[in-house]
């Protein structure tokens, strides 16, 4: 009995391995490969490129070496590109009429998604089909069918009875021919991926590092899920790690629900809603954070290192377009707790000029800037650095490219205006703060290169031409050296030629 049953074992395990090597021979051979690639990208209305097939009872059908190329001019990287997809079956489902699939997986997939002209993403469509050549209906002699002759009677007849005696049997032949064999798919996942999404003149917008998916369908159109990204780049200029949240998908919209990362080593929640179906692709987003390091923030989007530390706290309520990034509005509020602000040209100088050494290394007892968006500009609403005893406010504008308009004032109290130069001192006007006296000024330029008038403010009419110098050197007068040169002839020819009159005036 032990040698039978041995003996049917193994004849059982050689038929299944028979089996199995005669299916991957037939699912490898050049055309099944091509006809399960073509209905592939019928049914994903993509062209989809597939380097080999293999089936294995423990993974199911395997494709590899996956690509979908781009459709957008310009783009060089395909759109698509994967290690291998894996279809896991219910094998007990192949006798039925309703085919379930486990799992669906993608491995290591890389994305390059760019926007097209219209600002829209889209995944690249099948090229149109060419129009069927319709053949004209031959030509009958005039002669033979003349115009004003009526119809025969009998082809009357013949018309009118032919839809009475047909149509009963016309919904029999479309139900039998719309028996379907319908695939059910339970779970979809994503590991390791990358996505690049560009906008339309190809310059990064998001960038999605070793994402990790794992989703359930409750319909063909709904899937529901959680996301993990090990790390997220926002136009290369801020990054969050360690993104997780649960996920819904449907025909309307894509929301990120209860989103949880990191950024500057500090923690940060939220919720992203967006609409990638509609114009211009609108979307929501409602953020809140706490404990980020200023420092690691500014050194990340390219500012200069240890110009301010501390820690941040605040939140960002805001809508706009992924197709237009003027079209971004709402409002925020930021605090920056134990702050300290250095190494700032302007302040150390500016700590030189008045021999305060508070001004040269800031210490900040309250740091908050209250704002709003508008599209296109960033309003300042209120913006206060307050250390022991000055006081820097100021309201404006900041323009998405940078640009500065502020309204500003720099208030002392009565020991740090004891302190200054007389000539300086009596330039700082008592405000409505008790105790305190200041000294209104602005700003402009832009962010990178700001510019004031606030040592025309401080000095004053006494010593005009000092400040004219110290604004130069401190207010982003590197145009104004250039153009000295040229102007000191030509504003030394007048003087000599005025002098004699000027000597000649009682």
């Amino acid at each position: 009995m032990s040698r039978l049953l041995l003996i049917g074992l193994g004849l059982i395990v050689g038929v299944a391995l028979l089996i199995l090597i005669g299916v991957n021979m037939y699912v490898q051979s050049r055309g099944t490969q091509a006809r399960i690639q073509q209905e592939l990208s019928q049914r994903l209305g993509t062209t989809l490129r597939i380097q080999r097939i293999s089936v294995t009872p423990w993974a199911g059908l395997k494709l590899t070496g996956i690509t979908i190329p781009q459709s957008q001019p310009g783009v060089s990287p395909d759109f698509l590109t994967a290690k291998a997809f894996r279809l896991r079956i219910r094998f007990s489902s192949l006798f039925g009429g309703h085919l379930v699939i486990k799992e669906v997986s993608l491995i290591n997939p890389e994305v390059v998604w760019a926007q097209n002209t219209d600002g829209k993403w889209r995944v690249p469509s099948l090229p149109p089909l060419a129009p069927p050549k319709t053949t004209a209906p031959d030509k009958v002699p005039p002669a033979e069918i003349p115009s004003s002759s009526p119809p025969p009677p009998e082809e009357k007849i013949v018309v009118q009875e032919a839809p009475a005696t047909s149509a009963p049997l016309v919904p029999a032949q479309v139900e039998k021919k719309a028996a379907p064999f319908t695939p059910e798919v339970e779970r979809v996942s994503v590991a390791r991926a990358t996505f690049r999404f560009l906008d339309e003149k190809l310059r990064a917008v998001a960038t999605f590092d070793q994402v990790d998916f794992r989703s359930s369908f409750r319909t063909a159109s709904d899937l529901h899920g959680n996301i993990v990204i090990a790390k997220t780049s926002l136009r290369d200029r801020f990054f969050l790690q360690q993104l997780e949240s649960p996920l819904h998908y449907d025909s309307s919209e894509l929301d990120f629900s209860q989103i949880t990362a990191r950024a500057g080593e500090g923690q940060i929640s939220g919720r992203f809603t967006i609409q990638p179906q509609a114009e211009d692709s609108p979307f929501t987003v409602s953020i809140k954070f706490k404990e980020v390091q200023a420092d690691k923030i500014i050194t990340e989007a390219g500012g200069a290192l240890g110009t301010v530390t501390g820690k941040l706290e605040g939140r960002l309520d805001a809508s706009g377009k992924t197709a237009d990034p003027n079209a971004l509005q709402g409002s925020g509020e930021i605090i920056l707790h134990d702050g300290q602000v250095r190494q700032y040209s302007l302040l150390v100088a500016l700590g030189q000029l008045l021999q305060i050494q508070e001004l040269q290394q800031l210490r900040l007892d309250q740091a908050q800037v209250k704002y709003h968006i508008n599209p296109g500009v960033v309003t300042i609403d209120e913006l206060v650095f307050r250390s022991e005893n000055i006081r820097l406010s100021a309201t404006g504008t900041v323009s998405f490219d940078g640009k500065l308009q502020l309204e500003s004032q720099l208030a002392v109290n009565e020991k740090m205006r004891s302190q200054l130069f007389r000539a300086i001192r009596e330039n700082f006007k008592p405000i409505d703060d008790p105790g305190y006296t200041a000294v209104n000024f602005q700003v402009s330029g832009t962010v990178g290169r700001p510019k004031t008038n606030l040592m025309d403010k401080l000095i004053g009419r006494d010593l005009k031409d000092l400040s004219s110098v110290i604004t130069g050197l401190i207010g982003g007068g590197k145009s104004e050296k250039k153009k000295k040169p040229a102007q000191e002839p030509a504003a030394a020819a007048p003087s000599s030629t005025a002098s004699p009159a000027a000597s000649a005036s009682p």
